[in-house]
């Protein structure tokens, strides 16, 4: 049964970016830190078509983000905030060949077409619930798992309604102190996980958990 998944990094304070996010800083201050795990793997510069960086216990699971996943969702900001409409749409912070390679549903309030990028990523820009996004995906997915992107709202969502069937949170050992905090905003939701993996990696903690 296809799955929704969140791979996201979050400080020990509870941030998964840090303060006065623009489109020129979309992690905000220090916000870039979360990330140094990831960013120095030989997996990571890959695919950004470098190679020679690390290896070490993080890359099975840097390797393992988009292992059986058909889908994602993100967030209009994750996309890449609002941008420019009209003749010459905003076509997003990924550049013109994304990470994704598959079909990803960006939670927006105006609709527009789909947006086909090269390496088959195309982005469909979705208006309606939460609940309707999910289903699109997993039928897009074709039996395969979801990948939630973010940002920390679009998650807060997912998991207060209780969509969310696993989550991979990777801990950086850093204080960001203040920007977007990943469990809040939550309402009465109390969701209920079990831990089922723990992974301990030069400059972070991968745990895993799974709804209960």
């Amino acid at each position: 049964m296809s799955k929704l998944r969140l791979n996201m990094s979050m400080s020990l304070d509870g941030f998964v970016a840090g303060p006065e996010q623009s489109e020129e800083n979309r992690l905000g201050v220090g916000g870039m830190e979360l990330h140094k795990w990831l960013t120095e793997l030989d997996a990571f510069e890959e695919t950004h078509c470098e190679g020679g960086g690390k290896v070490n216990a993080s890359t099975p699971i840097a390797e393992g983000f988009f292992e059986n996943v058909g889908a994602g969702i993100m967030g209009r900001n994750m996309f890449g905030g609002s941008g420019p409409r009209g003749t010459n749409p905003w076509r997003g912070f990924w550049g013109e060949d994304p990470p994704y390679h598959h079909p990803v549903l960006v939670l927006k309030h105006h609709a527009r077409e789909p947006l086909e990028m090269q390496g088959g990523t195309t982005f469909h820009f979705v208006t309606e619930k939460i609940e309707s996004a999910l289903e699109q995906a997993k039928e897009a997915a074709a039996g395969k798992d979801v990948s939630l992107a973010g940002g920390a709202s679009v998650v807060q969502q997912f998991l207060a309604a209780g969509l969310l069937d696993e989550m991979l949170i990777s801990v950086a050992p850093i204080f960001l102190g203040d920007g977007a905090r990943l469990f809040d905003d939550l309402g009465d939701a109390r969701p209920r996980l079990e831990q089922v993996q723990v992974v301990e990696a030069p400059g972070v903690t991968h745990i895993r958990y799974r709804a209960a």
